[in-house]
């Protein structure tokens, strides 16, 4: 069932999610009114805190960084559909992962609301959806995961040497 599961349900969500993520782009990209909106509102709420801007065209947090992050993330998931970019795959499911778990916490736990547009919720379906397809990937992709991680420890962490007397 595992075998099955990592061969034809990880294309399947890594074509579903990029191509929600993909769609999204004309939006955060072109400054639409939805996102102006959605971005507008959670910047208000960061301003009640201090923190005006975080959400506004050049924070941390703007619909830009959160847009090429949804590329990113996209372009490794269609990468690492072939088999030789396996690790690829998993990294891309990590950012979708991490940013789409922002984007259902914003939904929820700030005043945006689970239907900031009027569209039923529309939005924050996908998001959820994304959510969990890209949690599943994390799940089938974790030996390849571990595997990125130890590689990039051994890079970035020096190797102790034993002092000699």
């Amino acid at each position: 069932m595992l075998a099955f599961l990592r061969r034809y349900a990880t294309p399947a969500f890594s074509l579903f999610a990029s191509a929600v993520f993909l769609d999204s782009l004309r939006y955060k990209f072109t400054d639409a009114p939805q996102t102006q909106v959605i971005f507008g509102r959670l910047n208000e709420w960061a301003g009640g805190f201090g923190a005006h801007g975080l959400f506004g065209h050049t924070g941390l947090f703007s619909q830009y960084v959160i847009g090429t992050g949804e590329l990113f993330a996209s372009a490794l998931l269609l990468i690492g559909i072939w088999p030789r970019f396996r690790r690829l795959h998993a990294l891309g499911a990590l950012i979708a992962f991490a940013v789409m778990s922002g984007a259902v916490s914003f939904h929820l736990f700030t005043p945006l609301g689970v239907d900031p547009n009027n569209d039923g919720g529309g939005l924050f379906a996908a998001a959820l959806t994304i959510w969990a397809t890209s949690l599943g990937l994390l799940i089938l992709r974790f030996r390849e995961l571990a595997a990125l991680a130890r590689d990039l420890a051994a890079a970035f962490v020096p190797a102790t040497t034993p002092v000699q007397a």
